[in-house]
């Protein structure tokens, strides 16, 4: 019999699974083990609500048994109650029936489970796993009892609160949602459209898009969602995540996208698309500097970034995924982009490209767990002819709200920041254009106080950025002394002839 499940409960029974693991495993860890078993528990849930409508269709088990009346095949011995009756070695038979799933729907789940230690009885004994499945037995996830915005509402909390559980590593997964709807405003995605996360994640910012067009009435089922995550385990939850939002045409690759992008054309070449949204990994230092020199899809349009920082090899990748009349791209990073010297020719190409739109500087600890002040840089292949070599910068660095050591953007925020984004137009003290030309007159620097009067530097940033601000006072010392050096060399030599 249907029992429709409310959000509140939903929140209480997700979460009840968490409690029963802590304190065994860290809290970062919680998410391989509870997201797959929730999508093993809805899938055969599904797989038995439409067994039961065949039945009244057909009256015969083997009809009600054919493929086409399923979304997913489940083998014999696989289905959560065959998993439910095992009292040893639950670890390993959670794992075989996983692994039989998704060989069994090779064209939709191919590795959707992730790569969790289920044998390592040492760290999931019979007793735990046994008290975690007995947990999510206790509610029935059929489409009836759970609609799928609703359980996909359940999982985004459930991700939330382990980025809340899991500290400062959270940021790999898990992007501020308010800010993710502001992106997604921003770049008005429409049916039939492709969007494109290099760096995925967990999926939100892709989601975003189909929830949008969903919440305006507009037809969201025909979007082509694609996304690339570099760890695996992660890549499996937005893969997961999709599908229990309702998302069937969705492309999640695993995968280092700088060194291995995942998607091409039919010619081998990147493919583009019409949307992209993206929050890189901020700065990362450990990455393939050597191959991106002598890039295949020619990705290094702008040049080569530092070692130590490949903020710029991401843009560029992004650059060259935009299709060439719709492409447009809002991509999230700290400030420091905006001005840092070693990456100063790079941002001369960027500028001088024409494909920056709007720089958007907005307050602190929008990046999840760090009082970093964030930046949403627009990318727009295919400029109106009066916004063509020309930049809009709006200081919305005021427009956060903070409740409960978490900030977000109210809709008014929202409101407020997207009226000037589609105006493109100076607002005194908060926005204003800029053309190439001026630009290139305060050296090419994005920083936004540099443009509207009365903005602030990005002060959390440059604190928190101490030591990257040593290494640039030393490195400019370093090139004085050699400029000095080089002098006195020169002179001494006219001295000696």
């Amino acid at each position: 019999m249907s029992k429709r499940i409310t959000q509140r409960e939903l929140e209480a029974y997700l979460w009840g699974a968490a409690v029963v693991l802590r304190g065994l495993i860290d809290a970062g860890d919680y998410k391989q083990y509870i997201f797959p078993l929730v999508f093993l528990k809805r899938i055969s849930d599904v797989y038995d609500e439409e067994h039961a409508a065949a039945m009244e269709v057909y009256g015969d088990e083997e009809l009600a048994d054919l493929p086409e009346n399923h979304r997913f095949a489940i083998p014999d011995g696989c289905h959560w109650d065959d998993i439910r009756s095992v009292t040893s070695d639950i670890g390993s038979t959670v794992l075989k029936a996983m692994r039989a799933i998704e060989s069994a729907n090779p064209d939709t789940l191919p590795g959707v489970f992730g790569d969790g230690d289920w044998g390592n009885k040492n760290l999931l004994p019979d007793s735990t796993l046994s008290d975690l499945i007995e947990h999510f037995s206790t509610k029935t996830l059929s489409l009836a009892n759970l609609p799928e915005d609703e359980l996909g509402n359940g999982y985004e909390f459930l991700i939330k609160k382990f980025a809340d559980d899991s500290g400062h590593t959270a940021q790999e997964f898990y992007t501020n949602r308010t800010l993710v709807h502001l992106m997604t405003l921003m770049l008005e995605p429409q049916p039939g459209e492709s969007v494109y996360d290099p760096t995925c994640g967990t999926g939100g910012m892709l989601i975003s898009t189909a929830a949008e067009l969903k919440r305006q009435g507009k037809e969201w089922r025909n979007l082509r969602l694609y996304g690339q995550e570099l760890n695996y385990g992660t890549s499996a939850i937005a893969r997961m995540n999709l599908f229990l939002h309702g998302v069937t045409d969705g492309h999640i690759a695993h995968g280092d996208t700088l060194s291995r992008p995942a998607f091409h054309d039919a010619k081998g070449r990147l493919q583009t698309f019409d949307v992209v949204l993206a929050n890189p990994p901020y700065s990362i230092k450990a990455w393939n500097r050597d191959a991106f020199t002598n890039d295949p899809y020619g990705r290094n349009l702008w040049g080569v970034p530092p070692q130590g920082r490949a903020d710029y090899a991401f843009f560029q990748h992004i650059a060259k995924s935009l299709d060439p009349k719709t492409g447009r791209a809002a991509i999230l990073f700290p400030h420091g982009v905006l001005f840092r010297r070693e990456e100063a020719a790079l941002r001369e190409a960027m500028v001088r490209s024409d494909l920056v739109e709007c720089v958007l500087g907005l307050g602190a600890g929008l990046f999840y767990n760090s009082p970093m002040e964030a930046v949403v840089i627009t990318l727009r292949a295919n400029k109106p002819a009066e916004r063509k070599g020309k930049v809009l910068f709006i200081n919305a660095i005021n427009e956060v709200a903070r409740e409960q050591a978490s900030s977000f953007l109210r809709d008014s925020h929202q409101r407020k920041i997207l009226d000037a984004y589609t105006g493109f137009t100076h607002v005194d003290r908060f926005a204003a254009v800029a053309t190439l030309d001026e630009i290139a007159g305060k050296g090419f620097s994005l920083a936004i106080p540099l443009y509207v009067a009365g903005a602030k530097a990005a002060d959390a940033a440059e604190q928190i950025d101490v030591v990257e601000a040593l290494a640039d006072w030393r490195a400019a010392a370093a090139q004085a002394e050699a400029a000095v050096a080089d002098v006195l060399t020169m002179l001494q030599t006219e001295v000696s002839t």
